[in-house]
């Protein structure tokens, strides 16, 4: 039978302290002990089901892990406060000064910058190719590489990871493949196809209301003890501790992600299809005309779909401008970053979520002015959404008016 995360996640069974439904919110910051020497104990890490201090764990926070871990098919996982929290442990966790990091071109800007911008004051350094050629990749690695970075669809142009390639060319030289799967969970699973660590921001589909910053980290349960290490652990030591508030909120919302995951790829193809067909130059994985779409099918779970993100470049930023400002006059969605919202969110990555990355190597890998990253929502009548947003088009003279012959 093959692996169903949707079923992993409904299988696990909480009880509140008082029969409750959904499991008990621990809301202290400190526990108390009986006895000094399970203090004790608890600080050597040999005292299994104590809480100490919820910097280190909290029954929320291991909630919230535990479902994910059973999503991503990773034997524990660690929740953070933030996605970048997640990313920022990991790879502190991994490299050492002196080594060395593969990483996609097409990153997450935040990501971009770190790997950029911030590693390299501990002499580690990044080189960034093109993942979609395990050529490049595998040319790119040196002596001191120690990770493999990619996200499974990236963020924002939509270049999908041969993770199974990947996974083996990281096998072949002892180095950790770490995937983020931010904009594609269920669909894929990066650890059954051979990532060693799987990060998602939980700020966007996983939790999905656009009131919550999260993120997680799924592995062994000997890399994530590595990262809760008192003593050296960049999970424990550099802080990014999620509350347990948002733990629990996050937790519930992730009880429906299976049925939002189907109804934004649902959307997501048909606005897609029906831009192709207009003329626009639209990249989604769910389109033929994506050079990774069979890839993507091979490593997809079927039921789940091709996933909520699609761009269409409408050739300028100020066209990209009026365009979205126009929509969300209409009340087609929210001129916003972030993404897995209940309303379509759409923006300009070159000059908001990638504008960390300088303009010559955007326009080296292909990131346009014009581009506008859709997170399409889960709108009821998608062809009603499509046919306003076909008329804001033509009204900005972006797409030529359909004329009906009498």
């Amino acid at each position: 039978m093959s692996f169903k995360p949707a079923n992993s996640i409904q299988d696990l069974q909480y009880f509140g302290e008082f029969g409750g439904v959904n499991p008990s919110i621990s809301d202290s910051s400190t526990y108390t002990f009986l006895s000094a020497k399970t203090m004790f104990d608890t600080f050597e890490g040999n005292a299994d089901g104590c809480y100490l201090y919820s910097r280190h764990s909290s029954p929320s926070n291991l909630y919230l892990g535990e479902a994910l871990a059973a999503m991503e098919h990773t034997e524990t996982a660690n929740v953070t406060a933030s996605g970048m929290g997640a990313i920022t442990a990991v790879m502190l966790q991994l490299c050492n000064a002196g080594d060395h990091i593969v990483s996609s071109r097409t990153i997450y800007g935040g990501t971009y910058a770190f790997f950029k911008n911030f590693t390299p004051k501990f002499n580690i350094e990044t080189s960034f190719v093109d993942i979609t050629k395990l050529e490049a990749v595998e040319a790119a690695i040196t002596k001191r590489t120690k990770v493999l970075y990619c996200e499974s669809v990236s963020n924002p142009l939509l270049e999908v990871a041969d993770i199974k390639g990947l996974a083996a060319i990281a096998k072949k030289y002892s180095l950790k493949l770490v995937v983020d799967n931010t904009f594609s969970p269920l669909s894929i699973s990066p650890a059954i196809l051979g990532a060693d660590v799987v990060i998602h921001s939980l700020t966007k589909f996983i939790n999905g209301s656009s009131d919550t910053v999260g993120g997680v980290v799924c592995g062994t349960q000997e890399f994530i003890n590595d990262l809760r290490n008192v003593n050296d652990g960049a999970g424990m030591l550099l802080g990014s501790t999620m509350d347990s508030l948002r733990a629990s909120s996050i937790l519930k919302n992730l009880r429906t992600l299976h049925i939002r995951m189907q109804q934004h790829s649902k959307n997501g193809m048909y606005l897609a299809e029906r831009f192709e067909k207009d003329g626009l130059k639209t990249v989604y994985p769910g389109l033929s005309s994506h050079p990774s779409h069979n890839l993507f099918k091979r490593m997809m779970h079927t039921e789940y779909g091709f996933g909520g993100m699609l761009t269409i470049d409408v050739g300028s930023l100020e066209k990209a401008n009026e365009l979205m400002e126009l929509m969300q006059h209409k009340n087609l969605g929210y001129l916003a970053v972030s993404l897995g919202f209940y309303k379509t969110l759409f923006s300009a990555p070159g000059t908001s979520t990638s504008s960390e990355i300088p303009e010559e190597e955007q326009a080296e890998m292909g990131l346009s002015d014009g581009l506008i990253r859709f997170s399409i929502g889960l709108d009821a009548d998608i062809e009603r959404t499509y046919n306003m947003m076909r008329k804001c088009m033509t009204e900005l003279n972006i797409l030529v008016k359909k004329t009906t012959a009498i």
